[in-house]
């Protein structure tokens, strides 16, 4: 075996010396950065949200048509990036260093290839989707807006790659500098573009795109020019490793279906809400505002979710199945611990909270069902926890159909259902529709968790049984 497939512990990074210890320790110390990082870039959400509640409910809509399809390009993104980070990981655990590498150079090329094809269909269609999804009455605010993200694109799903690789080599510091950097320009632009320069929504639009370009910038640096990461990116005499873009995919595809669906849900949700609103949008500006409060509320265990693909892909690739174990349960026990408190926090201060969004004149009468919809929406947090590690358990291992399948049961199969059910079948409008979301995300976070663990207790008793 050559010396370069053995990586000797000489040449590893802090990032891998970590990966490969304590599980524990290595939750909590990959885990941390990413949630600040987190925590810097919903920060950002939340200011760009009151920054446009500032122009009104019409433009509140507006963001809110957009914000699925932005998930959408989210979900590619983040997809490759999850599949490149297992991918990496395992192959770090395995001590296959060429392997780790040639999987970042894939997924890179892959991300900029996807990135383009994407972009351009969505620019030239983007006054028939809106005005087909019942975006009518804030149409050219809605085209605006759309128009600016969708020719931003390449810079949100490089960001999102160049981040996967740092986390997948146990690099979570610098993933973090990255995400901080590109959400602290954008809360000190979106005043000066939505106001100063009187742009508007397309303002918020802009803001975003340039803030992620100089992140991007930032990781391509450091990935390509710097070159001290531990995987190396070498794109001279490029040509795709089949193998490894399989193993990238097979983890990467499910991934982006599972944000997918997750987008198919918010756009149902807000066809949904406008059929029960008669036409109106309020409803999607309060579930648009609202869900943005939710994605805050739980994304701790977004940041932790990252170190579990990274700490399980490292464990699987060397075999150590108790530390899978280790891990899966230590995440959920910390996540669980956050959110009760994040949960108590948002119930109490949800008419504060809901005020933030509703302080303008066009706004204002929002507050009330604001405040409501918080107070029910926040009772599933700690419930997130359990479903949320069990999926970046299954995408670590490489069972990316597994998470997928138990995403689309929670976010799309239960959430749709317990809608109809409680908003319309027992007539109950807008609560039902928060209700149902509510018991769907409870429901489906228990039945996922149930899931890894047998699927661990497996692992384990075939492990013990092959000795």
């Amino acid at each position: 075996m050559s010396e370069e497939l053995l990586a000797p512990e000489k040449s590893y990074t802090e990032g891998v010396k970590t990966l490969l210890g304590d599980p524990k320790k290595a939750i909590v110390k990959l885990s941390l950065p990413m949630i600040m990082a987190m925590l810097i870039q919903a920060t950002y959400n939340l200011a760009d949200a009151i920054w446009v509640a500032g122009i009104g409910a019409d433009a509140l809509a507006a963001v809110g048509f957009v914000f699925p399809f932005y998930f959408i390009m989210m979900a590619i993104s983040t997809g490759i990036g999850i599949g490149s980070s297992s991918a990496i990981a395992r192959r770090i655990g395995a001590r296959d260093k060429t392997g780790a590498d040639s999987a970042a150079t894939n997924s890179i090329v892959l991300v900029v290839i996807t990135a383009v094809m994407f972009t351009v269909p969505l620019i030239t269609l983007t006054e028939p989707i809106f005005g087909a999804i019942g975006a009518s009455g804030t149409l050219q605010m809605t085209v605006d807006y759309a128009r600016i993200i969708s020719a931003g694109a390449i810079f949100l799903f490089f960001n999102n790659v160049g981040n996967a690789i740092l986390r997948g080599e146990g690099d979570a510091k610098r993933a973090m500098y990255a995400l901080g950097l590109g959400a602290g320009m954008n809360i000190v632009l979106d005043p000066i573009f939505i106001y100063s320069l009187g742009l508007g929504v397309a303002g918020a639009a802009l803001a975003t795109v340039l803030s992620m370009a100089v992140s991007s910038a930032l990781l391509l640096y450091w990935l390509a020019i710097k070159n001290d990461t531990y995987v190396s990116i070498r794109f001279r005499g490029f040509r795709f490793n089949g193998k490894i873009l399989k193993d990238i995919l097979r983890v990467g595809i499910p991934s982006s279906i599972v944000q997918l669906s997750m987008s198919i849900s918010m756009l149902v949700i807000n066809f949904l809400i406008v059929l029960i609103s008669g036409g109106g949008t309020d409803g999607v500006a309060v579930y648009s505002a609202g869900w943005r409060v939710a994605t805050v509320g739980t994304l701790p265990l977004n940041g932790i979710a990252t170190a579990v693909v990274a700490v399980c892909g490292a464990a699987f690739g060397a075999r150590s199945y108790e530390k899978i174990s280790i891990s899966h349960l230590h995440a959920i026990k910390i996540g669980l611990l956050i959110e009760a408190a994040v949960t108590g926090a948002t119930f109490i201060f949800a008419p504060q909270i809901a005020a933030v969004f509703t302080y303008s004149e066009g706004a204002a009468h929002l507050a009330d069902d604001l405040t409501l919809f918080l107070r029910i929406a926040c009772l599933f947090w700690p419930f997130v926890s359990f479903g949320m590690q069990s999926s970046a358990l299954f995408q670590a291992v490489g069972r990316g159909i597994s998470s997928m399948m138990a995403t689309i049961l929670r976010a799309l199969v239960l959430t749709l259902l317990f809608i109809f059910i409680l908003a319309f079948v027992l007539n109950f409008g807008l609560i039902g529709v928060w209700w149902g979301i509510v018991v769907a995300n409870i429901i489906g976070s228990l039945v996922v968790f149930s899931w890894a663990r047998f699927y661990v207790g497996g692992l384990m008793r075939a492990n013990n049984s092959a000795r």
